[in-house]
């Protein structure tokens, strides 16, 4: 996505569309395309005549004859709308419903306009029009009014989720299904056939002005959903996806076939963590709230963040350890902390875990949910934060017969959106994936984490003196006894040992390539040596790729950005948050230290070590597998044997 091609949808334009719309809301008649049956309101609820007066469209499409699968029935949204409660008046959450759809429509036809004037569509459509489109033509226009026809259904059903996200009354939910009616021969009849369901489903699910707004929202997401498969097979959009589109007096933007946001914050119901309540885990716990301050640089208006153009911004990290050691404690903290600052600054926050309630038996669908995730994570009119708990149980590894097809969708949706070829970092938002078998990942998706937080827990006395104090609470008057609470997780002692720890590998099979590589060239003090030492590392594990040295530099540049931005600056956001782009640009480059060799080896060293951790436990486990199987078939022999 070029979001350097920012284009204005005219207001305009927008406007000069309303007459039809409201057509459109007030009636037509509509034949089903898919043979599904017409729900239809009381006689008395229907005005004659309305959609009896309409003339049918006809196709622009050269050969193409509409065929009917239903009996056509009348759409009259405006009156199936206004009758969802018993009051003949109209209702604000009705009216909010109807000045969307009819804002929505506008638009659409505007985008189509606009999608015909940068192609040859506009061209051949008056060519059409007056009989004289060659032959030689009748595919690509035949693909054009097809693109145009998506376009259109995108942009309607994008717009009308992102203005009635806004408002407080979006609460209800409701299951309508999957949305079928997507009729693409031409804007006119696609934008027909998304009304005619949208009427049959609130016909079916609405006798609330709740469910009305939640039959809406639900409507539009699976059009979304359906428009985005559809979208990735359909020629002739190049045009359409390779901007980006903006409706100034809506603040509404569209990119491509990804769902944009109301800017409405996610409601959090966990229970946050202070940084003192996690115990142990120090360099995970301070890369965490350094990350944490990190994200709020990000600019709304370049909808970019500086570090993520300075270099240090951490958009993927894997958190691996045993189970117990404080993963979702680590989870609790950074959202709470981010959260806490959103609140300051008056950003809106949107926290999304991935749960194996995602994985799903329809073909598809679990795809469809990982993209959600993904979409809703990443939009840039947000700060985002996205976990993946269990990442081991979510996504499969490839070519493993043991993994679901859903968990196989899942793998291939993140290994695209972390680091696939649309991928773009702008620094508003970090994915976390945890595991406590990160081994039984898939390779090349846990390579896409940037970053590694090893989450170890307690490991010194005092961690485990500071534990105990703080999970037995306050209601008892046992002595503290000789300690100092809390001493240990002091951050900047605790990180710095931490990192030393890492000037030699603390895994043995590295340790071992380590060793040789220092016999052989002396100390590592200059860039040749370094990398003598990387080719001996993919010596010993093939899977230590190119990959794997870009996340390495990535983990280098973040220490040299190994710094916390001032608490004041983002208690009052005068002094950061509301600063421009350029002069939080300058703030952070003035805090910014140079990059050292001891920074690259215990880097290097950190990440290599996760790796042969990985690879080892990997193994060790298929070994113990084979041999466990190889027992049970000596048992089964004898037994068999005995019974011979």
């Amino acid at each position: 996505m070029n979001a350097g091609n920012l284009l204005e949808i005219k207001e305009s334009d927008i406007k000069g569309h309303y007459g039809f719309a409201k057509s459109l809301l007030e009636g037509f008649d509509y034949s089903p395309r898919f043979g599904k049956e017409s729900v239809s309101a009381p006689a008395q609820e229907r005005s004659p005549g309305i959609g009896g007066s309409s003339r049918r469209f006809r196709s622009t499409t050269p050969g193409m004859v509409t065929r009917s699968t239903a009996r056509a029935s009348g759409v009259h949204l405006i009156q199936t709308i206004n009758a969802v409660d018993d009051d003949s008046l109209t209702s604000p959450t009705e009216a909010q419903v109807i000045h969307a759809l009819r804002r929505s429509l506008a638009t659409a036809n505007a985008a189509a306009d606009q999608f015909a004037e940068q192609t040859a569509l506009g061209e051949m459509m008056k060519q059409n029009l007056a009989g004289q489109l060659p032959s030689s033509s009748q595919s690509e226009f035949g693909e054009l009014l097809s693109a145009a026809a998506l376009i259109a259904l995108q942009v309607f059903a994008n717009m009308t989720n992102f203005l009635l996200s806004r408002f407080e009354n979006t609460e209800g939910k409701v299951e309508i299904g999957e949305v079928e009616e997507i009729v693409t021969d031409n804007v006119h009849n696609a934008l027909s056939g998304a009304l005619w369901e949208l009427e049959q489903n609130i016909l079916k699910h609405s006798v609330s002005e709740a469910e009305l707004m939640a039959t809406v929202l639900a409507c539009t997401e699976s059009l979304m959903a359906k428009l985005e498969l559809r979208a990735a097979n359909t020629p002739r959009l190049e045009a359409f996806v390779a901007n980006s589109y903006r409706v100034e007096a809506d603040d509404f933007e569209i990119s491509g076939f990804r769902a944009s946001s109301s800017q409405k914050s996610t409601k959090l119901t966990m229970s946050f963590k202070k940084p003192e309540e996690v115990i142990g885990n120090h360099i995970a716990k301070y890369q965490a709230m350094k990350l944490s301050k990190m994200v709020m640089a990000y600019d709304f208006e370049r909808k970019l963040n500086p570090f993520a153009e300075l270099g240090g911004f951490i958009f993927t990290f894997m958190g691996d350890g045993k189970p117990g050691t404080g993963k979702t404690t680590l989870i609790q903290m950074m959202a709470g902390i981010i959260n806490n600052y959103c609140q300051v600054a008056k950003y809106p926050f949107v926290y999304q875990n991935l749960s194996t309630d995602s994985i799903d038996s329809y073909q598809g669908k679990s795809g469809q949910n990982a993209k959600a995730f993904i979409r809703a994570v990443i939009d840039p009119n947000i700060i985002g934060f996205g976990t993946i708990d269990d990442i081991d149980q979510l996504a499969g590894k490839r070519g493993d017969k043991g993994s679901s097809a859903g968990q196989q969708e899942i793998t291939a949706v993140l290994m695209e959106s972390f680091a696939g070829a649309n991928t773009v970092v702008r620094g508003n938002c970090t994915f976390g994936m945890f595991s406590n078998y990160p081994e039984n990942v898939d390779d090349a998706l846990r390579q896409r984490a940037g970053a590694r937080f090893l989450v170890d827990g307690p490991q010194t006395r005092d961690d485990y003196i500071d534990i105990l104090s703080l999970l037995l609470g306050k209601n008892h008057d046992i002595p503290l006894g000789d300690h100092e609470l809390y001493a240990a997780q002091e951050l900047k002692r605790a990180v710095s040992e931490s990192y030393e720890r890492y000037s030699k590998p603390q895994e043995a099979g590295l340790l071992n390539v380590f060793d040789k590589v220092s016999k052989d060239i002396g100390d590592m003090d200059d860039i040749a040596k370094l990398g003598t030492y990387l080719k001996a590392i993919q010596e010993a594990d093939e899977r230590f790729t190119g990959r794997a040295i870009k996340n390495i530099t990535d983990a280098v540049k973040t220490r040299a950005m190994d710094f916390e931005l001032p608490d004041e600056w983002m208690e009052k956001p005068e002094l950061f948050f509301e600063k421009t782009y350029d002069e939080k640009k300058a703030m952070i480059s003035e805090l910014a230290q140079p990059i050292t060799l001891d920074m690259i080896i215990q880097e290097i060293n950190r990440y290599a070590d996760s790796e042969f951790r990985y690879a080892d436990k990997s193994d060790e486990v298929a070994i113990e597998n084979i041999v466990r199987e190889m027992q049970r078939r000596e048992i089964a022999m004898k037994r068999y044997e005995k019974g011979v």
